[in-house]
């Protein structure tokens, strides 16, 4: 078993819709990815949503702490997935990695429809109570 670390955000824009990111056009997923050797678990958090979907103007709101789930590509994988809150007026979406053909900005009570690991979907679905103010 191989034991990694990722880190992403759920990302609210100012019509509290939230932003999910394709995954190689196999899945849909919040934007997230692993943390780089000595990367800040924020920093890599940042960076990841950038890359996924584009967005780069992220204003912290909260960390929503981990859960752990196996990489969907591969079960032998348990990634423990470091999550913050991020607000933000950026509604442009260009993802950066080739890996990540297309973003896009959900309906908050769609998102866990649209999410493909039945663990992301009920890490939304526990969370819910953090993003309803928006």
């Amino acid at each position: 078993m191989k034991y990694t670390q990722s880190a992403g955000g759920v990302v609210i824009n100012k019509r509290g819709q939230i932003l999910v990111a394709d995954q190689g056009g196999k899945s849909w997923s919040l934007p997230k990815g692993h943390i780089e050797k000595g990367e800040d678990i924020l920093k890599a958090a940042k960076r990841e949503i950038y890359e996924e979907t584009g967005v780069n103007k992220l204003k912290l709101i909260k960390s929503l702490g981990s859960y752990k789930r196996t990489n969907i590509n591969n079960p032998n994988e348990i990634k423990t997935i470091y999550m913050f809150l991020f607000e933000t007026d950026q509604e442009e979406l260009k993802p950066v990695d080739h890996h990540n053909h297309e973003a896009r900005w959900v309906d908050k009570d769609k998102v866990a429809d649209l999410l493909t690991h039945p663990k992301d979907k009920e890490f939304i679905q526990s969370i819910k109570l953090h993003f309803l103010a928006f």
